[in-house]
């Protein structure tokens, strides 16, 4: 069956396998940004801020900043002005803060080209579901969004590899020159091979009053605020850990050349995460599936936090280290996306400008925590493990917290 074959006007003759590859290239252009730029980490740092090389991670944080605050405005802006205008206008976006940050001389500058980077990857990310949404409902729904994701978790593990190997042809530099094609390819293909999925009669106008007052009435539910909560200690847990990765294989282990691949490996090892969430989240329950989770971290965490403080044999450490980076990935599976759904309980009535607010929401106040988590590495994955840890103890918590809550008011 074709997409065009379901009747929704404005639809491509686009086949189903196309359609998504092309919404899981959208989607992945965030974690493209993202892995493919964590080679370049030590060549920026020694470069453009050689007294203090851990501030070459804010290039990581900044993105992810400007993807949070965008996020807050790409699905409502698609609402209004339709899915492929606002599209086109992201990556014209993400493309000049590319351009901007491959000439840039200094950290600072690049730092800000990659936040206007992140805005222009948030019309991708949000607006592509959107498109699915528009496309498809129920079931049919869950399971092309299942392909894209499966599609999509392939894109963390190879962009490493990717990206170690632009920058062995033409320097770090280059990365950025991969990012504007991949993002042109992406765009060109959406624009030649997919219509328009919104009509202009079923668009609505873009109110800010109406975005505020989802802000309020979002917040106004303490569950969801709980919810949002162990959601942003989550998502530190996995933005701490992907931003010191690099310079943890490189300064503690002396294993800058294999990064890549072993990345490529705990990459997919961690991808089986949402396979085993799928096939558990109906018998346990998602509150269950997350506090499990977490707990579990924790102890994984604790355990090795006491290994490295011990001391390990060379080699050993190594092995423990990757162990350990597996399980919040994997971790991040079975907790990131059943906070989310969490979140929207009560929220079905504002569905979509709810979605937009949490996500903004979970996102940025993640890079507030991240950022100090990585600027205090040391040479040693010890304060990583120390936030993570505290992340993770701190989501269990609130979890507790929240089922008090739950079970007080059923």
């Amino acid at each position: 069956m074709s997409v065009s074959e379901t009747p929704q006007p404005g639809r491509a003759s686009i086949g189903r396998f196309e359609f998504v590859a092309l919404m899981a290239m959208l989607v992945a252009t965030v974690a493209f940004s993202i892995d493919a730029m964590l080679p370049a980490l030590p060549r920026i740092g020694a470069e453009l801020t050689p007294d203090a090389v851990n501030r070459a991670q804010l290039v990581v944080a900044s993105f992810l900043l400007g993807l949070g605050c965008g996020t807050f405005f790409t699905g409502p802006l698609s609402d209004s002005f339709g899915r492929k205008p606002v599209i086109l206008a992201g990556a014209a976006v993400y493309i000049t803060g590319a351009l901007m940050a491959m000439i840039a001389p200094s950290l600072e500058l690049i730092v800000a080209a990659r936040i206007l980077q992140g805005l222009g990857a948030a019309a991708a990310r949000i607006v592509a579901l959107a498109i699915i949404r528009d496309l498809y409902a129920g079931r049919e729904m869950a399971r092309l969004i299942s392909f894209v994701m499966m599609v999509f978790t392939l894109v963390p593990a190879i962009a490493p590899l990717a990206g170690s190997g632009v920058i062995a042809l033409t320097g770090w530099r280059g990365i950025f020159g991969i990012f504007i094609l991949f993002t042109i390819c992406t765009t060109l293909w959406m624009l030649l091979r997919l219509a328009e999925p919104l009509p202009a009669e079923r668009r609505r106008p873009f109110r800010p009053r109406a975005r505020w007052s989802a802000v309020k009435e979002v917040l106004s539910y303490r569950t969801v605020r709980l919810s949002i909560a162990v959601q942003i200690l989550c998502f530190t847990t996995l933005f701490s850990s992907i931003s010191s990765i690099q310079q943890i294989f490189s300064a503690t282990f002396d294993r800058t050349d294999d990064f890549p691949y072993w990345f490529f490996v705990i990459a997919l090892l961690a991808g089986t995460g949402s396979f085993v969430n799928a096939a558990l989240v109906m018998r346990l329950g998602m509150r269950r599936l997350v506090s499990f989770a977490l707990i579990s971290q924790a102890c994984f965490t604790t355990i090795t936090l006491t290994l490295f403080l011990i001391g390990l044999p060379p080699g050993i450490d190594f092995a423990v280290y990757v162990a350990w980076q597996t399980t919040v990935f994997f971790q991040a599976a079975l907790t990131l996306g059943n906070l989310n759904a969490l979140a929207m309980e009560p929220l079905g009535h504002i569905a979509g400008m709810a979605a937009s607010v949490i996500a903004s929401i979970g996102t940025v106040g993640s890079v507030i925590l991240t950022v100090p988590v990585g600027l205090a590495f040391n040479g040693t994955p010890l304060p990583l493990f120390t936030g993570v840890l505290a992340c993770v103890l701190g989501g269990t918590l609130l979890m507790r917290k929240l089922e008090k809550i739950e079970h007080r008011d059923g």
